[in-house]
Order: structure tokens, then C-alpha cells, then sequence
């Protein structure tokens, strides 16, 4: 019996080829993929409701369509019909974090592991979701039972090499980047993770070999376009920097991070203003709640010299974070442009007293 795992995060185990043709609706949902493979699972449950594997494995590929409802439901009916059923229990447990219900995705791999005190999968999963947590050491030893179980498990490194960035042991985190890309060359997450590293280290000579290297194996993907395009903005090679925002947005035209990237190099170059207010307009209405976004439309709106909708911005960003020296010095320049200069210097004093730095970093673009 081969039946079908999620991995957290990096990837899915999916196995079989759509070209295969079994006579036996089970088989064929065990080994197909795709519409045909939860054709098969439709046909093998409608043969036996109680066929808790079939479930499991409609449930993966209603997940890879996206269709997270769907997944839970099999995942959950997978485990009523059968409730020891290990795998049933680790890919609910990935729904629940994909939807951030950490507590219950940790209770569900968790259980997986009980079941199975050998389920590398499970302990790789329940190491991301302390990471998510921010039970860094927990994650760490969970990530390490996972490899201690299964050496050759790269995404297992992947994922100890990003607890290892959160704790700042970059060494280590490379270290574990490589060895995943030594179990397998074409792991593309290793190789931009460890460019990562490398680029926080200061090496971007190594960084954009990596970055390179994740291009080279899967052009289709986002964020390795993302992450080369903010290398090369730290090296100060802004067109190339652009490019790579913009092939991200191509191949993904809701990738909030290319939105947010392009937006905030635009509008710290001073450059193509009415098109880094679009920028920062779309990553806005893919990340409502989040602040930060906000805080660069504002700034933006203080380069176009829309001194009130800067103000009203940075009023937001504000409301949800008093404390953003940003938001308050950009909010005091903007204040002391309209001439209401008792205002700006509390909001300008109040922001070197969060950051002394502040006014350092906006004079760095050419604002003051």
C-alpha cells in the first residue's frame, strides 16, 4: 500500500504517473494523480465509504488543488474511520497550519507521533510548527529526531537550517542547507535558503550563485526571483533588482512580498512614484492587516508631496503600533511640511527616542 504524505511548508509526496491505467479504482487512487486521481478515489469510496486510505490520498490532492475544505474533510473522515491512522493525523495537522491554527496542527502531528514514533514526516512538520510558534528549541529537536530517523530526508535539513537562521547560527543553517542540497541537488528551497544565508552574512558572490542555482531548477518560481531581486538591491543593482520583482509578480500576480519589494525600492530611489503607489496599493489589498505596508504607501505620499494622505497613513500604522519610529518620523516630516511645526517635532522627538538612528536612515534616501 502506497499512500500519500504532506510535508509542511516545502512540499508534498505525491507519487504515481497520470499515464498509468489499473483496472481497480483503489490502485488508481493510490498511484494517479491530479482530476483523474480523485475520479479514482471517488469510485473506490463510493465501493467502500469505511476505505480510510483512499480518503487520505483524495485529501492530498484536493489540498494540492487547493481546495483546503475538502482536504480537511477527507483527512478528517480518514481519521473517524480509522483512528490510528498516522498519516491521516500528520496531513490534517498540515491543513491546521497552513490555516495557522498552530495549537491544533502541533496536537495533530503530535498524535502522528504517538502512533508512530517513527514518522520522520510527522516530527519535520511539528518542528515547523514550533518554529511558527517560536519555540525555537523545541523546533530544533524535533527537526533533528527527523534526520536522526531519516538521513536522507533534505527537506527535514531545510527545515533545521531555518531554525537555525531564527536562532542567528547562520554557520549551522548553511550547513544544514548543504547537506539537504547534497541528499538532493534539486531541492530549490535549500539552495535560495542558503542564499539567504550567505547574502546576511555579506557573501553575495555565494549568495547569487545559490539564487542562480534556484532559478535554474524551477524558473517558475517566485521566490527565488524574490530573493536574488533583494540581493541584488543590497548590492545597489536596482534595475536588476526590479526585474526580479517584476518576474516574481509575472509568475505570481498575488506575491505581496514582489509587490512590496518593488514598491519600497521605488520609492526609496526616488523613482517612478505613481508606480510604487500602485505597487504598494496591491500589496495592501492582498495584506490588509498588515502595518508595515501601510508605513511604506505613507512614505511614498511623502515623496509625492500628498502631505495629508501621508499623514493619514502613517496616522494608521499608528493606531496599530505606537511605537513604529518610521511611521513617526515620516508623519513629523510630513506634519512639518504643512507647517504645523509644534506637531512635527514631538512626532520627529518621538521617533529618535525609539530610534536614534531614524533620521540617519530617511536622509539616507534623500529625505529630511
Amino acid at each position: 500500500m502506497h499512500v500519500q504524505g504532506i510535508l509542511a511548508v516545502l512540499s508534498f509526496l505525491l507519487i504515481g504517473s497520470s499515464s498509468a491505467a489499473f483496472a481497480d479504482a483503489k490502485q488508481d487512487c493510490e498511484k494517479l494523480s491530479g482530476d483523474a486521481a480523485i475520479q479514482a478515489c471517488d469510485q473506490a469510496i463510493r465501493q467502500n465509504p469505511r476505505d480510510a486510505v483512499s480518503h487520505v490520498n483524495r485529501g492530498v490532492e484536493y489540498r494540492n488543488k487547493g481546495d483546503v475544505h475538502r482536504a480537511f474533510t477527507d483527512f478528517t473522515r480518514a481519521i473517524e474511520i480509522d483512528s490510528k491512522f498516522a498519516l491521516a493525523y500528520n496531513n490534517r495537522g498540515s491543513v491546521f497550519l497552513a490555516r495557522g491554527d498552530l495549537d491544533r496542527a502541533l496536537a495533530d502531528f503530535t498524535k502522528a507521533i504517538e502512533i508512530d514514533p517513527k514518522f520522520a514526516d510527522a516530527y519535520s512538520n511539528r518542528c515547523v510548527a514550533f518554529k511558527h510558534n517560536g519555540d525555537l528549541d523545541r523546533a530544533l529537536a524535533d527537526c533533528t529526531q527527523a534526520v536522526e530517523i531519516n538521513p536522507k530526508f533534505a527537506d527535514a535539513y531545510v527545515n533545521r537550517g531555518l531554525v537555525f537562521d531564527d536562532k542567528g547560527d547562520l554557520d549551522h543553517a548553511i550547513a544544514d542547507y548543504t547537506k539537504a542540497i547534497e541528499v538532493d541537488p534539486k531541492v530549490l528551497h535549500a539552495n535560495y535558503n542558503r542564499g539567504n544565508a550567505w547574502r546576511k552574512k555579506g557573501d553575495l558572490d555565494r549568495a547569487f550563485a545559490d539564487y542562480d542555482k534556484a532559478v535554474a531548477i524551477d524558473p517558475k518560481d517566485a521566490s527565488a526571483y524574490n530573493n536574488r531581486g533583494f540581493a541584488f538591491e543590497n548590492k545597489g543593482d536596482l534595475d536588476r533588482a526590479l526585474a526580479d520583482y517584476t518576474k516574481a509578480i509575472e509568475i505570481n500576480p498575488k506575491d505581496v512580498l514582489a509587490y512590496t519589494n518593488r514598491c519600497w525600492l521605488r520609492a526609496t530611489a526616488n523613482r517612478d512614484l505613481p508606480l510604487a503607489l500602485a505597487d504598494c496599493d496591491a500589496a495592501i489589498r492582498l495584506a490588509p492587516s498588515d502595518p508595515a505596508k501601510v508605513n511604506s504607501r505613507g512614505f511614498v505620499y511623502l515623496r509625492l508631496n500628498r502631505l495629508d494622505e501621508a499623514i493619514a497613513d502613517y496616522d494608521a500604522v499608528l493606531k496599530l503600533n505606537p511605537r513604529m519610529a518610521a511611521s513617526l518620523y515620516g508623519r513629523g516630516l510630513a506634519k512639518q511640511k504643512k507647517g504645523d511645526q509644534a506637531r512635527a517635532d514631538a512626532d520627529i522627538a518621538a521617533a529618535k527616542a525609539i530610534n536614534a538612528k531614524i533620521a540617519d536612515e530617511f536622509a539616507k534616501y534623500g529625505v529630511n
